[in-house]
């Protein structure tokens, strides 16, 4: 498995994780109070900020996983972290892409929350919405061109 390849899946489960843990905590207001009255300003900055922490973290460990594995075992070097080829490039911008297209048919869906005047805390969860969306679908693309190819 790539080095590229590692930090995909990192980034694929804490997208999957900090989503999941805005959802419970903000979704479980929903019933309980208006719209307008839950406070989701907090909980949203703590997960786009863990989503930005623990992706450098899991990636760092993921590095220092790396070059003990090698080291140990002998199998591939150090210099495998920072080497990216031409298929990795390929699959990274591919992945990018698809994200991109989805991003931004969501964010139409936006766009038209704020022109019908919606409260707020439905534009701010569209749009994070939006971004984890097109997140986990270019993992999934990656993670699929890895494994079968393109």
């Amino acid at each position: 498995m790539s080095f590229e390849e590692k930090i995909t899946w990192v980034n694929g489960v804490v997208t999957v994780l900090a989503a999941s843990w805005y959802a419970w905590t903000v979704g479980g207001r929903l019933g309980r109070l208006p719209v307008t009255e839950i406070a989701y300003q907090r909980p949203l900055l703590v997960a786009v900020g863990a989503m930005i922490v623990l992706t450098i973290v899991g990636t760092i460990a993921m590095a220092i996983g790396t070059a003990i594995r090698a080291e140990i075992t002998g199998e591939g070097s150090v210099d495998d972290i920072d080497r990216k080829d031409e298929r990795d490039a390929h699959i990274e911008a591919r992945g990018d892409r698809v994200a991109f297209y989805v991003s931004s048919a969501l964010m139409v869906g936006v766009l038209a929350l704020a022109m019908l005047e919606r409260p707020h805390f439905w534009i701010a969860n569209a749009v994070f919405a939006s971004f984890v969306a097109g997140g986990l679908v270019s993992t999934g693309v990656k993670l699929a061109a890895y494994r079968r190819g393109f």
